[in-house]
């Protein structure tokens, strides 16, 4: 059994997730302190790939990033081409996922209480710490869960990624596209691997993140 599609898979989610989480928090963060009519705007567009179908969306970065492409031909001249290229897929995974880490974000911020910050400016602490020592912790389980959904989601990409990336044995194979192909060439037994191997990464991410919202409940009633 080819392992290759597990391991480019799990890079390709957790490097997008890691990208993901900082560019989703930066913009959750300031679009919760925007006005609504402007914050409203920002929503559509920066949750738009979560209701397009995986495939546009893959049309759209195609329509962006294609090597006949003003963006794309610039891009390859520097060695850079995201079409056909397994780092391809964490631009696909990121784009598609990038509403989930936002939104969760987003709403963990809005609920943060502001008196908390205002306490931490009187004593004379910087924003900067005031948002990784005081807001962050506060957030936390927003942020915990829109990191897990973003990795889980990044994981599961398909309709994205096969746009963009295709399918190369050993290039840019992922395991949503070696079980599409495995089907295709009626080869059910290897799907099924896969989807079993799919489905036990799925069920070990959310059993740790569940451990460890239990232990951060125990500590706080401690």
């Amino acid at each position: 059994m080819d392992w290759y599609p597990l391991w480019n898979s799990l890079r390709i989610a957790a490097i997008s997730c890691v990208l993901v989480f900082f560019c989703g928090i930066f913009c959750a963060y300031y679009a919760a302190r925007l006005p609504r009519v402007l914050k409203g705007i920002l929503d559509v567009v920066l949750t738009l790939p979560m209701v397009l179908p995986p495939t546009v969306c893959g049309y759209f970065l195609l329509l962006i990033f294609g090597v006949k492409r003003p963006l794309g031909q610039f891009l390859t001249q520097y060695g850079i081409q995201f079409v056909m290229t397994w780092y391809g897929g964490i631009l696909a995974a990121a784009f598609v996922s990038f509403p989930l880490m936002y939104r969760t974000a987003r709403g963990a911020f809005e609920a943060f209480d502001p008196n908390l910050a205002y306490a931490g400016k009187t004593l004379g602490l910087s924003n900067t710490y005031i948002f990784w020592r005081i807001r962050m912790p506060a957030c936390r389980q927003g942020i915990l869960a829109g990191t897990v959904l973003t990795f889980a989601r990044a994981l599961g990409e398909y309709g994205a990624t096969s746009m963009l990336i295709g399918y190369t044995p050993r290039k840019t194979a992922t395991i949503s596209t070696t079980v599409y192909q495995l089907w295709r060439t009626n080869d059910s037994a290897g799907a099924w691997r896969w989807v079993l191997v799919n489905l036990a990464i799925s069920t070990v991410v959310l059993l740790a993140v569940n451990l460890l919202e239990s232990k951060q409940k125990k500590a706080v009633k401690a």
